[in-house]
């Protein structure tokens, strides 16, 4: 956990190696993922890096399979794993020989294999183009054979037998849809029309015809005919539905304007025997059949080849490409050096400071297995540095919680890392709002399934949501398991009270079921006993009691104001940390130590009033300021945790049992024995809220103490709190002010000149820190209420989810069970859907925010600058698994 809590300790370091070995070092740097490389040209633009070509070669390389990726998506062939990538990279670079191949050589045998499987793959989808593009026109032709011979031989007769029944009888519908041809004409048999046949997208058939009847002026007649099977097209493989028309006509100008539109509307024309000659339509019927079977033949064994080949490029495709993107990123490296000599390399960057010596190990191993003379060198670099990286190592459980952080922002270097609590306290923190037995329990299996199957998962290929929550796995399976013990210890399970252990309490009558209305439970056991507390959680019997929901909103609004607390006052600790740790005096003194005080002093001193209050037996406290008779039952009750001391009897014969003798018209601060001051003299249970109220509003003023000497420790606080303000806005600037003061004297002393100039950068500067310092103190002083206020929403949440699931149990199940068994079903099936929607997905979602908001916002702001840069570390692996995200 000490590594996690601050990040990894950095080196900056210059690597000089042989030009001839540096493939072969930066191959096992990758290998390793422990150095981020500087870049040392930042004024040469890409193509005018050493190694471009490279480059180049390994984006053709990537072009190349992303063609392969896109065929075999086409045959919906599902690309083969290349197993893990930890195997990968651990495998040696070696040819089909077995021979160890170096960078180059490995490039140029890919660049050859992949080269030739492209222009395989090309040759048979141009000639499966050419093939599809003759099989459709055969297709299409045959098409319009048929449907052409059906029309000439069911339709034409037809409409020349309806033509010479009409006579000289007014033209029909019919008549004007050809044109409104004259009836003397239409009569005369001998006459003959010209026409047009071809096939038109069925997309394109109303607009295709509209456009026919505006340019002829409808004179023309019109046919189509759906073709049953749909075509492909030979350029996308699409699937399209099509149709045959004909169109008659009589005048060479229109058939000038069909051609125009045909070719407009990308129709195909096809050109068709006489139709009165049957023997020659059947003759080209049973070609055009036999020429259709023999292209089908063809393009089938084409698509069989193809697809075989793609099947086999399939299982090569992901292993190729993790080769690409490895050399591609050794290039890359390389681009980032310097030749300051002819020959050698100089690359300078940040190295994890516990993995010098096996980087230092890999660059020598490099040059040895090259047989080089000249040596290489791993050596640190004198300051200044730039601004070291954080990293932090991290594995399976705590990957979630750091990114988790790292969205917000990146830790600065060696600074206090959030992420170590977080792991702790926002599942807690999620239980709290969610606590809930049942619904808890779901969430807990389902970060259980998730963990199960962790192996098959990290193998598989995941979406980018079902990979999130694989990510997460850890941090459901913790946010579920802390909402069961949130649950327990609110003793609910579908809203619903589990009597575990038995209650501790009980109602006069409940034997027997005759509990009357607004009965009043008592304990059978003493007050403080072992047999009066209920050994885990909440009693059951508050669910059933009338004033549940006023016990629920205190207990767990006080448990909110608790938590938040104590959460802010650890950030704030955490800022001190970070100030002893980097050696910041000032902020360690007039930072760290005026908010300690100013928290110490209102808001810890919250949660000691609130325990307080839990901790004192007040009823032992209110009898002993209550006036008994002493010969009544109630004297010498065992609530009382004193001695039963019998007054004097003067007054009105009443005693307290401590043996004051009351008068009648006593006060409660007369009564009480504890003489705490006040109204109630320490024997009433004060109100918090009031008492903390009147800390600022009515000092040294308290109604109902706690405890002896109250008033007097308040305005003690009070006065810290108070001084810690002015001591946090106006000390930090003060110091700093004098610190550049000394420097600038000390300057002008050496340099006669520009003292002018200095003080002129001080006064600015001191400006500068007193906006900052007001601007840190105000947001310190008002954040401490604002998110003491906002922690409330622990409370708000929890009893959202609690009143949620009351309403669905008592709506959806309680309401049918006394109908029938039908509404009992539908009920449960109206209670399931609500609960499934609602509070396991909706009201998860809700609570996750809401959890994660207190985290960045009212605990990492005590302390966290989140202003870091984030190591990026030159890694196979790293680069592998982008790609695969990316993709």
């Amino acid at each position: 956990m000490a590594r996690w809590f601050r990040s990894e300790p950095m080196e900056y370091i210059s690597l000089i190696v042989n030009e001839d070995a540096a493939h072969d070092c930066l191959a096992d740097l990758g290998n390793k993922g422990v150095i981020q490389f500087t870049d040392l040209n930042p004024d040469l633009t890409p193509f005018q890096r050493r190694y471009v070509s490279f480059v180049k070669r390994c984006d053709e390389l990537e072009r190349r399979l992303r063609f392969f990726t896109t065929q075999c998506e086409n045959f919906e062939l599902e690309i083969a794993m290349a197993g893990s990538i930890d195997g990968f990279l651990d495998e040696p670079l070696v040819n089909a020989q077995g021979q160890k191949e170096s960078g180059a050589q490995l490039l140029e045998h890919l660049e050859g294999e992949l080269e030739q499987y492209e222009g395989q793959l090309k040759e048979l989808n141009s000639y499966s183009e050419k093939l599809t593009t003759e099989y459709n026109e055969k297709v299409e032709l045959q098409e319009v054979l048929e449907k052409a011979r059906r029309f000439f031989m069911t339709d034409a007769p037809r409409l020349a037998v309806s033509e010479l029944t009409t006579g000289n009888s007014a033209p029909t519908a019919g008549d004007r849809e050809q044109g409104l041809l004259d009836a003397d004409q239409a009569r005369d048999m001998d006459m003959r029309f010209s026409s047009i046949t071809g096939v038109v997208s069925t997309e394109e058939k109303a607009r295709f015809e509209r456009m026919i009847f505006r340019a002829t002026r409808g004179n023309c007649y019109v046919r189509f005919a759906p073709i049953q099977q749909p075509i492909t097209d030979p350029q996308t493989g699409a699937l399209t539905e099509k149709c045959v028309f004909i169109v008659f006509y009589k005048s060479p100008t229109i058939e000038t304007k069909l051609k125009k539109i045909c070719d407009a509307f990308d129709a195909h024309r096809y050109s068709l025997p006489d139709m009165d000659d049957a023997p020659a339509v059947d003759r080209m019927l049973t070609e055009n059949a036999q020429e259709l079977v023999d292209s089908r033949t063809v393009l089938l064994k084409n698509q069989d080849t193809r697809y075989r080949l793609c099947q086999m490029l399939a299982t090569k495709v992901e292993r190729w490409t993790w080769l690409v993107l490895r050399e591609k990123s050794i290039y890359h490296s390389l681009n980032q050096f310097k030749a300051d000599v002819s020959g050698m390399l100089r690359g300078e960057g940040w190295v994890i400071a516990t993995e010098l010596e096996n980087v230092r190990d890999a660059v020598n191993r490099a040059h040895a297995n090259m047989d080089m003379a000249m040596p290489s060198l791993v050596d640190h670099v004198a300051k200044p540095w730039p601004t070291p990286p954080t990293h932090f190592t991290t594995n399976k459980f705590t990957y979630g919680y750091q990114e988790f952080v790292n969205t917000y922002g990146i830790p600065r270097y060696q600074e206090a890392n959030p992420a170590l609590f977080t792991a702790a306290t926002f599942p807690f923190l999620f239980g709290v709002m969610y606590g809930d037995v049942g619904h808890g329990l779901f969430l807990f299996l389902a970060g259980a399934a998730l963990i199960w199957n962790e192996k098959a998962n990290d193998e598989a290929r995941l979406s980018e949501m079902v990979g999130g929550l694989h990510s997460g796995r850890y941090m459901i399976f913790m946010m579920g398991f802390f909402a069961v013990y949130a649950g327990l210890i609110y003793n609910d399970a579908f809203s619903l009270g589990l009597n575990l252990f038995g209650s501790r309490w009980e109602f006069e009558g409940q034997d027997s079921g005759e509990v009357e209305e607004g009965a009043v439970a008592y304990q059978p056991a003493g007050y403080g006993s072992d047999e009066s507390v209920y050994p885990f959680g909440l009693d059951p019997m508050w669910h059933v009691a009338q004033n549940e929901l006023l016990f629920f909103n205190s207990f767990k609004m006080k448990l909110s104001v608790i938590f938040g607390i104590i959460q802010m006052f650890a950030g704030t600790c955490l800022k001190g940390l970070n100030a002893i740790y980097f050696g910041e005096k000032l902020d360690f003194m007039f930072e760290f130590l005026p908010m300690v005080a100013f928290a110490c002093s209102l808001f810890v001193y919250m949660i000691i009033l609130i325990v307080m209050k839990w901790c004192i037996n007040w009823n032992s406290r209110m009898l002993s300021a209550t006036c008994l008779d002493p010969n009544g039952d109630s004297w010498g009750s065992d609530a009382y945790d004193g001695d039963w001391v019998q007054c004097d009897g003067n007054g009105d014969g009443t005693c307290t049992p401590w043996g004051y003798s009351c008068q009648g018209n006593d006060e409660t601060a007369d009564t009480c024995p504890l003489g705490y001051g006040g109204s109630g003299g320490g024997c009433q249970p004060p109100n918090l809220i009031t008492t903390l109220i009147n800390i600022a509003l009515q000092p040294g003023t308290v109604d109902e103490p706690l405890y002896a000497g109250q008033p007097f420790i308040q305005n003690i606080l009070l006065l810290i709190a108070f001084g810690s303000v002015p001591i946090l806005l106006l000390a930090k600037p003060y110091f700093l002010s004098k610190q550049s003061h000394h420097e600038i004297e000390h300057a002008s002393d050496e340099e006669n000149h520009g003292g002018g100039h200095g003080e002129e950068d001080d006064e600015h500067g001191f400006g500068e820190i007193v906006i900052h310092q007001a601007i840190e103190t105000i947001e310190f002083v008002l954040g401490m209420v604002s998110n003491t206020a906002s922690y409330l929403r622990l409370w708000a949440l929890s009893l959202a989810h609690s009143e949620l699931a009351t309403v669905f149990w008592e709506k959806a199940m309680l309401s049918t069970l006394n109908i029938n068994w039908f509404a009992t079903y539908i009920g449960f099936a109206v209670f399931a859907g609500v609960t499934m929607g609602v509070l396991l997905m909706m009201d998860v979602l809700e609570c996750f925010l809401h959890a994660l908001r207190l985290h960045w916002v009212e605990f990492q702001n005590k302390f966290y600058y989140a202003d870091g840069i984030r190591f990026a570390p030159y890694s196979f692996k790293q680069v592998i698994k982008d790609s695969q995200s990316s993709g």
